[in-house]
């Protein structure tokens, strides 16, 4: 498989033959404002433009939006993606919002969905702890299977919780992608992965390559990848967790 960072947790994912276009967020530099109540008032969003241009990476087989946040499906990507894209939605909820945009050919993930003889296994998370949840709402992972590939797990946005452990043992993923950044409300605490989590994550598959993605991209992501590097050094753990650069594409 190839995986390229976008940016954020924009990613072009080419698995056993097909290309998946994974959360689009297309949205030019600063043209957004920075998320309320949150640290860096400051801060336009995105921080960066993207890497590349958009109609490079709108050519895919197929969409997967792991929730609504506008950092993960924004009003740009549905300007710019073709209406009669497959697109897979992480509840019927979302799929109607994604049908009233326009597109045509959209599908709630289903515990397990298979597309094009690839197993698609939804999972689930915290896009934070505690009350902060009420706010963040719902999301979700997918896990990737195929008899010609590596198995893949792109968990989403959430913290280290028990449903991340679980699809781990349950599926024991040989690649692991999250979201780290660290993004945080001025009240409670992050509701991506910190440092801490992206190691309990490590240790949880020990086996596993881990891509942490969701860096460096919004106002805020408190987590920085000089930061995380420095950590992942001390903790003796650098080759076995990567963290790319918008743009970068990781063959594996």
């Amino acid at each position: 498989m190839n995986i390229r960072l976008i940016r954020n947790a924009t990613l072009v994912v080419e698995f056993a033959g097909k290309r998946f276009l994974i959360d689009p967020f297309f949205a030019g530099k600063e043209s957004m404002p920075p998320f309320p109540n949150t640290p860096n008032q400051d801060q336009a969003n995105p921080l960066v433009d993207l890497p590349v241009r958009v109609k490079d990476v709108t050519d895919a087989d197929v969409v997967i939006v792991t929730h609504l946040h506008p950092d993960h499906f924004d009003e740009a990507a549905m300007k710019a993606l073709p209406k009669e894209i497959k697109v897979f939605a992480q509840n019927e909820k979302d799929a109607a919002i994604i049908r009233d945009a326009g597109f045509l050919e959209v599908q709630a993930l289903q515990p397990t969905t298979h597309f094009k003889g690839i197993e698609l296994v939804k999972t689930s998370g915290h896009h934070g702890r505690g009350e902060i949840t009420q706010l963040t709402g719902e999301v979700s992972g997918v896990i990737f299977k195929h008899p010609d590939e590596q198995s893949l797990y792109i968990a989403g946005d959430t913290v280290w919780c028990t449903e991340v452990q679980s699809a781990i043992d349950t599926h024991q993923p040989e690649v692991i992608i999250v979201n780290g950044g660290a993004a945080q409300f001025l009240e409670g605490g992050p509701i991506t992965m910190t440092s801490e989590d992206i190691l309990a994550t490590h240790k949880a598959a020990p086996g596993a390559k881990v891509i942490v993605v969701h860096m460096e991209s919004l106002n805020h992501c408190l987590l920085k990848r000089d930061e995380l590097a420095e950590y992942l050094k001390e903790k003796k753990i650098e080759g076995n967790v990567l963290v790319p650069d918008d743009g970068e594409l990781i063959e594996l």
